[in-house]
């Protein structure tokens, strides 16, 4: 008989803000959608965006649809922690409910761009882990476009033409990931969370423990 496992000892810690990006296709979204189903100690930073609602998508779920003077109100009050134009459409990410995540000690999750993880680096780069997601080739990254049937040829065009621009930022994350199989590529994003989460300087009541760990006197 095995014996029974014990509860891990609950050490406090500050959240951590992962970033995952990639080229429109690459696999991001599929991703950061099956790490938030199965891991309930991470929460999505909803972005607002100024682009026109998919039919798959749901105002407050995936994004919070704002019109461009709307947008613009929110980025110069300065109540957003980054933001982007891609593809001709503003996306940004709103400050309070990611503060008050990191101060509980919950993480959250960013599935943006190159511009907003430069944004979230230069601004808070010691909560940030950023994780570039890479197609296996450019054929299947076009593929893949197609196959979501969700965009216009119009549109797929353009964020093919793109997406070569988008790749050569992939030097500056701290973890790159080719995804030619996405449960491969899943289970390596797992990898980097669970390490990320054990990282001294963001468990503070390391030292609460270390302290009273060195005052125990065992019995004799």
């Amino acid at each position: 008989m095995k014996p029974a496992k014990t509860a891990p000892i609950p050490i406090a810690r500050r959240g951590l803000m992962l970033v995952i990006s990639s080229p429109s296709g690459a696999g991001k979204s599929t991703i950061a959608r099956t790490l938030l189903e199965t891991d309930k100690q991470i929460g999505l930073s909803v972005s607002v965006t100024t682009r026109q609602r998919r039919p798959s998508e749901i105002e407050g779920i995936h994004y919070h649809f704002k019109s461009v003077r709307e947008f613009e109100r929110l980025r110069d009050a300065d109540e957003l922690l980054e933001w982007a134009e891609v593809h001709g459409n503003f996306y940004g990410t709103p400050r309070e409910p990611v503060e008050q995540a990191m101060a509980d000690g919950r993480d959250m999750l960013f599935d943006i761009d190159w511009q907003g993880a430069q944004q979230l680096q230069d601004k808070m780069s010691a909560d940030v882990v950023s994780i570039f997601v890479l197609p296996p080739t450019m054929t299947e990254l076009q593929s893949r476009l197609h196959r979501r049937a969700e965009d216009t040829e119009e549109v797929i065009a353009t964020r093919l033409a793109n997406s070569r621009s988008e790749i050569g930022h992939w030097r500056e994350y701290d973890y790159v990931i080719i995804n030619d199989d996405l449960n491969t590529a899943f289970e390596a994003v797992q990898s980097i969370v669970r390490s990320e989460r054990l990282r001294r300087d963001r468990r503070h009541g390391m030292f609460d423990f270390v302290t009273k760990l060195l005052e125990e006197t065992p019995a004799l």
